[in-house]
């Protein structure tokens, strides 16, 4: 999620759900709740040429039916390297004294990855990639 002004993005939350299905419901909730102006949804392109393989088409299916429950923009951007980052900034925690247990490692990358990309996408580094 990002502060209200869109300056600032901060890791928010991590659904546990074991079909992505189950994760629109509590997803479009939220944006209702938190009056989310747009969604940004990480698109995992390939890591060789940046095409949208067999895991970028299952999100923008995903994200279709998401589009379908709500009536506000839904963006895509490219997350390579997100998780990488977000990696190095865990570590730069438990580094600092942050006492990580290995499921909470998973949850907070996860979180932190999206919070990542977002804030690459806010400070304009980060374009939103046309599908067509």
């Amino acid at each position: 999620m990002s502060d209200e002004g869109g300056r600032f993005a901060m890791p928010f939350d991590v659904l546990d759900v074991t079909d992505p299905q189950q994760a629109i419901d509590p997803i479009v909730a939220l944006l209702r709740k938190e009056a989310v102006q747009r969604v940004i949804i990480g698109l995992p392109l390939n890591m060789d040429d940046g095409s949208i393989g067999p895991a970028a088409r299952s999100v923008v299916l995903w994200s279709g039916r998401l589009a379908m429950k709500v009536v506000i923009p839904i963006l895509y951007i490219d997350e390579r390297l997100s998780s990488f980052q977000a990696e190095q900034d865990l570590i730069d925690q438990q580094r600092a004294g942050q006492h990580l247990t290995r499921g909470m490692k998973k949850d907070r990358l996860d979180a932190q990855a999206a919070a990542v990309f977002l804030q690459e996408f806010l400070d304009g580094k980060l374009q939103p990639i046309e599908l067509g």
